[in-house]
C-alpha cells in the first residue's frame, strides 16, 4: 500500500516552491519598473513652434486682426470641441478619439475673455493628398457642427495682411 504522505508532501513542496518563484518574479518586475521610471526620458526641445512658412502667415494674420483678436497657434481640436454629453459611452469614446490628436493651425479668440471666434487653417501642398483631404473634411465638418467658422488659406511665399483681413471680416 502507498503511503499518502509520500505523495502529498512532494506536491506541497512543489506548490510552495512554485509560489516562492512567482513571488520572486513579481518583486523583480516591480523593482525593474521602478528603476526604469528613474531613467531620464529622451526628449529634445523643438527648435521652433512654427515652421518658417507658418511663422510668415502668423505674422500677417496677427497684423490683419490687430488687437481685436488674439491668435493662438497649434491648438488641439479636443481643446476647442467637446463630444455631446448625451452620447453613449462607446460612441463618445469613438468621437473623442477622432479629435484628441488633431490640431488646427491657428485659433482666433476674443482677447477679453478668450471665447472662440474662428479657426484658420494654412494648407500647404500636403493638403492635396487624399488622407489630408479626408482629415480636412472631417475637421471642417466637426467645427461647422460646433458653430466655429473655418478660414482656409493656401500656403505661399508671402501674405497680405489686408487680404487676410478682408476674408475674415467678410466671412
Amino acid at each position: 500500500m502507498i503511503n499518502p504522505s509520500a505523495i502529498v508532501t512532494p506536491i506541497i513542496g512543489f506548490a510552495l516552491l512554485l509560489c516562492a518563484v512567482t513571488i520572486a518574479i513579481a518583486i523583480l518586475k516591480k523593482r525593474s519598473r521602478k528603476s526604469a521610471g528613474l531613467q531620464p526620458y529622451r526628449y529634445k526641445k523643438v527648435s521652433n513652434l512654427l515652421s518658417p512658412g507658418e511663422r510668415s502667415f502668423f505674422d500677417a494674420l496677427e497684423t490683419a486682426v490687430g488687437d481685436q483678436v488674439r491668435i493662438v497657434p497649434k491648438v488641439r481640436l479636443a481643446d476647442i470641441l467637446r463630444v455631446d454629453e448625451g452620447t453613449n459611452r462607446g460612441a463618445w469614446q469613438a468621437a473623442f478619439n477622432q479629435i484628441q490628436s488633431k490640431h488646427v493651425d491657428f485659433l482666433g479668440c476674443d482677447p477679453k475673455d478668450m471665447t472662440i471666434k474662428f479657426v484658420v487653417e494654412l494648407d500647404d501642398k500636403s493638403h492635396r493628398r487624399q488622407d489630408r483631404q479626408e482629415r480636412d473634411d472631417f475637421v471642417d465638418r466637426a467645427l461647422a457642427t460646433a458653430g466655429i467658422p473655418v478660414f482656409r488659406f493656401q500656403a505661399r511665399n508671402s501674405y497680405s495682411a489686408e487680404e487676410i483681413r478682408k476674408r475674415i471680416v467678410s466671412g
